[in-house]
């Protein structure tokens, strides 16, 4: 599609809404080339707020070319005058309009020639901003990985902006803590809601088999054990057991009777088989309270020794080790087991949903005293927001310095992937009232400039 481009002036009619697209050529002129319908596309995609700037730009165009109307009639009253013999004055009116019509024409194809032919003549560099559009996102691309993504900006910039004082000054505040635990807490629940329970159980169950499959506790019981001996922390679990045996022969004299004489041969008298289950059931009440109320009993001297040849073999002997860590894999795959390690994880979520909701549990209460003992910390202590400070800075530059390339390729291939042409009037929008000026100045500037130099040339003329 051929682009014509207007005379100095005249609106873009493809940068206008549809109901003044055929005023805008009565208005300025011949317009520019091309059909309706991309021209309603173009247009489809402006803003209200670009409307706006359309209407400001037009009425800019609008005054600019006014004045270089103005200049040009100027200009053929005066020349006329000046031959008619009106006087010297004519002349000067007339060397002022015509330097203002030269500078108002050259000024109208600098600022037409940033977005279009003048004239539609592809005259050489020309639409400048639709023919080095990629030229001009690459350069700016490069100007931002330079100016603004270098190590010395990035780091003097946080420097500046002192992140571990402000951030320290934040937190210390009860009210911006209460914000935090409530983000925290928010966060933990939709954490928590996102995660399917039965993922989440079946690899906590075989985190936590793996780990005690691999952990040898054997060596581990055989130091707990042999410090409980040499402590004496094992006696009152002995008191207890003693005191448990003791009252429950007291109480269950028939079933140790029974026991007896079931045990003996069929062949003995049964009031002997009585006799010698009231002896033995006597005997072990006896040894029950004797080892209840005697502490150096030697039954606990003996157990005493036992406890602690059973530590040095758990700690030194191969084959006893062997068998409590076979021992140990065959209780941790019992289904009873395994339920109840994949069990564990209902039960924290559920604390976990309990504490998040409530704002008095002691998890949020402990957040929420973490945050502004963290922020009090902040603002105290130099040390420490001077570690922040460069964790942070050194965190920065590291991500921009590893992808400062796919930052300013993202710049460039944006402006790569926009479309010349509307890309152009877009531009035009937003800078093109500003450039509009740059004509009035240049009619004013190049009047002045022709009377000074009319002037100038009939004084030393004489």
């Amino acid at each position: 599609m051929k682009q014509t481009t207007t005379p100095p002036g005249t609106g873009d009619r493809a940068a206008l809404p549809p109901a003044t697209a055929a005023t805008a050529g009565a208005a300025g002129g011949a317009g520019s080339g091309g059909g309706a319908p991309r021209r309603g596309r173009l247009t489809d995609s402006f803003t209200e707020s670009d409307r706006a700037k359309q209407r400001a730009l037009r009425r800019m165009k609008s005054l600019a070319t006014g004045l270089l109307l103005f200049v040009a009639v100027v200009y053929v009253l005066a020349t006329w005058a000046e031959r008619a013999g009106a006087g010297a004055w004519a002349g000067y009116v007339a060397a002022a309009a015509e330097a203002g019509m030269v500078g108002a024409l050259a000024d109208w194809f600098a600022v037409t020639a940033l977005f279009r032919h003048p004239l539609g003549l592809r005259i050489p560099h020309t639409a400048i901003i639709p023919t080095k559009k990629d030229q001009l996102g690459q350069s700016l691309g490069d100007f931002v990985g330079e100016n603004f993504l270098s190590e010395e900006v990035i780091r003097e910039r946080l420097r500046s902006i002192a992140l571990g004082r402000r951030l320290g000054d934040w937190l210390g505040r009860p009210e911006n803590a209460d914000r935090v635990t409530g983000e925290l807490a928010s966060a933990l629940r939709g954490g928590l809601a996102v995660l399917r329970d039965n993922d989440v159980q079946a690899v906590v169950g075989e985190a936590i088999t793996r780990r005690a499959e691999a952990a040898r506790i054997a060596p581990r019981l055989g130091d707990v054990l042999a410090r409980t001996v040499a402590d004496g922390g094992h006696h009152r679990a002995v008191d207890l057991f003693c005191a448990k045996a003791h009252r429950w022969l007291t109480s269950h004299r028939e079933t140790v009777m029974e026991a007896v004489e079931t045990g003996a041969p069929g062949w003995t008298p049964r009031f002997v088989d009585r006799r010698i289950g009231e002896r033995v059931y006597r005997e072990l009440l006896r040894f029950a309270a004797e080892m209840r109320d005697q502490p150096d009993h030697p039954a606990r001297g003996a157990l005493d020794r036992f406890l602690g040849d059973l530590a040095e073999q758990l700690r030194g002997d191969p084959e006893t080790q062997e068998r409590v860590e076979r021992l140990k894999t065959e209780f941790l795959h019992r289904p009873e087991i395994q339920d109840i390690i994949t069990s564990a994880w209902s039960s924290v979520r559920a604390m976990l949903l309990t504490a998040a909701e409530d704002e008095q549990s002691a998890l949020r209460l402990r957040a929420r005293a973490s945050v502004l003992s963290l922020g009090r910390k902040l603002a105290e202590d130099d040390r420490l927001r001077a570690k922040l400070d460069g964790w942070v800075a050194d965190a920065v530059v590291h991500v921009v310095s590893g992808y400062r390339r796919e930052i300013t390729r993202l710049i460039t291939d944006t402006v790569a992937a926009w479309d010349a042409r509307h890309t152009s009037r877009k531009i035009e929008l937003h800078i093109g009232r500003d450039l509009q000026f740059i004509r009035l100045n240049g009619t004013i500037i190049g009047a002045l400039a022709g009377l000074l130099i009319h002037t100038f040339t009939h004084t030393l003329g004489g």
